[in-house]
């Protein structure tokens, strides 16, 4: 991977994922992208929007791009409050990036997938290869992620990677507008409010990943050998899962004064239509993955480097 284009850079895994990938690849071969530039986002970057195309094309040609971390995507919470919204940026421009990827023959394609995948009949703990009935339009556009990867990948020879994302904590920037921000929110609330009211059970229990083990977990994954892969974008990575009330212990660890009250909305529904855990027999052993992070480990570092980064 010479030079690399990153989607939705400016999200909440983009903005972290970017200067990782400056750090290895070197600050001028990767090209950040997104509707517009938040502060703080260093340049090389473009305004792109997936939807277009041509404007795709464009970039693509004029930066020599060679591989793409497509992250941009609308999350689930959002997406059900616009389904066509996220309909036509996480399919349509899914489709054109991998139209593009195919006609520029770009050397790999990274784009996540999600836990959004299950529903309620898939079966506990599940592996890779079972049921799909996602009851949300980002499920079901990430089902579609995973059969266009696997569709373009034997059809044209597509490289394109992926692996299903849980729940994602981070202190450097606000959730998206997924079922799982409340993982996030609390921190925030703990710390400047002393009290966090959950919109899940207290036992809602939730797979989930600390940012520094998703952002290995995708480059990880595009450094790894093709031939050692036996799926393409439907790897599931596994490093956290707890319950609601297990988050608020942890915590409580730190800030004994803490307190926590829980009313569940409509997101609960979402979240229980996941599975609690998930197998990543798979990637650990097609690519060697280890997350870094367990919970005691994550709710110390992020309270740690949360409290230094709201006192400033």
């Amino acid at each position: 991977m010479n030079k690399i284009l990153v989607t939705g850079a400016a999200g909440q895994i983009g903005s972290e994922l970017t200067p990782a990938l400056r750090e290895k690849y070197g600050h001028d071969a990767v090209v950040a992208s997104d509707i517009q530039q938040p502060e703080g986002l260093e340049d090389p970057f473009v305004e792109l929007d997936v939807t277009d195309r041509d404007a795709i094309e464009a970039v693509v040609e004029e930066h020599e791009i060679d591989a793409i971390f497509h992250l941009a995507a609308i999350l689930s919470a959002k997406g059900e409050e616009n389904p066509g919204l996220a309909w036509d940026v996480n399919v349509n421009g899914l489709y054109n990036v991998f139209e593009v990827g195919r006609e520029y023959d770009i050397e790999k394609i990274i784009t996540p997938s999600s836990i959004a995948v299950y529903g309620s009949t898939t079966p506990d703990n599940p592996g890779e290869e079972t049921v799909l009935i996602p009851t949300t339009m980002y499920g079901i556009s990430k089902v579609l992620t995973e059969l266009l990867a696997k569709y373009y990948y034997e059809n044209y020879d597509l490289d394109v990677r992926g692996v299903r994302l849980p729940g994602i904590l981070s202190y450097k920037t606000l959730p998206g507008g997924g079922t799982t921000d409340y993982a996030v929110e609390v921190f925030y609330e703990a710390i400047e409010e002393g009290h966090y009211e959950y919109f899940v059970r207290p036992d809602t229990m939730l797979p989930m990943m600390y940012m520094p083990d998703a952002v290995n977990s995708l480059m990880q994954l595009a450094e790894a050998d093709d031939e050692d892969l036996n799926y393409r974008c439907a790897y599931n990575v596994s490093a956290l899962t707890f319950t609601a009330e297990e988050l608020t212990e942890a915590i409580q660890e730190h800030l004994p004064d803490f307190e926590a009250t829980y009313a569940p909305d409509d997101r609960q529904a979402i979240a229980d239509s996941w599975p609690d855990r998930v197998d990543d027999t798979a990637a650990r052993e097609d690519w060697d993955w280890e997350p870094e992070y367990k919970l005691d480990k994550m709710v110390e570092d992020m309270l740690t480097n949360l409290e230094r980064k709201l006192s400033n």
